[in-house]
């Protein structure tokens, strides 16, 4: 048997030993389209319909907008200078096993590199995580989704790079916790300074004391090879808690700074069901 006749087999074999171990495919992913929420920003995701059924005989749509809409993911060169492309990141890179972990928190909560120690199943150097923080419940065109998140910040994008995850996703507004971002003075902010005084009122401190840094996860870990995920949903909660084998992929963009995509959880109930490595 030559090579490729082994290796036609072989995933024919595969694909016979996932159906039968009942195998469930889970979509994470958030709707994408014209209307859906959007990231407080300037630029609207709009389609429109070209051609259609009854003068064309076909149906064409068009889009405009940017790549940083519903279910995205991001890579290095999107916050840093000359950092990494899609492009740059090997396809194996968007593919394999992984943890779905639960980390509750409420308004402005930050994911602390202590949660991320403590979530189960235990994460593990190499795995693609996907954090449930129950923000995904409250996406929506509000407040509460993309001004008062919790999220990830400096602490715990570093403890990421050090357990050597190989893909981030959380169900949050972005990488960053809302009060790393532009909304506040970071970057080209602010663009909503009423949260200066809300903040101070609520906990007593002063925001930019609290959150100093633009963006810490974001760069900590796009720097470091991992590409993240934002907005994270769909069936989440069906899978919080498991060891998975994920998909995001991304389009072949050579310089693509992120990317809309589908995320995928692939879960086999006995936990007994792995691909093969492939080398």
């Amino acid at each position: 048997m030559n090579v490729m006749n082994k290796t036609v087999t072989e995933a024919a074999m595969q694909i016979a030993q996932l159906k039968k171990s009942g195998v469930k495919m889970y979509d994470l992913s958030n709707p994408w389209g014209h209307g859906v929420p959007e990231w407080p920003s300037s630029v609207n995701l709009a389609t429109k319909t070209l051609k259609f059924h009854a003068k064309d005989g076909m149906l064409v749509k068009a889009w405009e907008g940017i790549m940083h809409r519903t279910t995205h993911m991001d890579v290095e060169i999107h916050v840093t200078e000359g950092g990494k492309t899609l492009k740059d990141h090997p396809m194996s890179t968007y593919f394999g096993t992984g943890v779905a972990v639960s980390i509750p928190k409420k308004k402005w909560g930050v994911i602390t590199a202590e949660d991320l120690e403590k979530a189960t199943p235990a994460i593990q150097p190499g795995d693609i995580v996907m954090i449930n923080t129950g923000s995904h419940h409250n996406l929506g065109d509000n407040d509460e989704y993309y001004q008062y998140s919790p999220g990830l910040y400096k602490e715990a994008g570093e403890w990421l790079v050090e357990r050597g995850v190989k893909l981030v996703g959380i169900d949050v507004q972005a990488l960053d916790h809302p009060l790393g971002t532009k909304l506040v003075g970071h970057g080209p902010g602010p663009t909503h300074p009423h949260l200066y005084d809300e903040y101070r009122e609520e906990t007593g401190r002063e925001l930019m004391e609290d959150f100093p840094y633009w963006e810490p996860c974001h760069k900590a870990i796009t720097a470091a090879g991992i590409p993240g995920i934002e907005n994270v949903g769909g069936q989440l909660d069906e899978v919080t808690g498991k060891r998975c084998t994920f998909m995001a992929f991304p389009w072949h963009w050579p310089e693509g700074d992120g990317c809309v995509i589908r995320v995928v959880a692939l879960v086999d109930p006995e936990q007994k069901f792995r691909f093969a490595t492939g080398e």
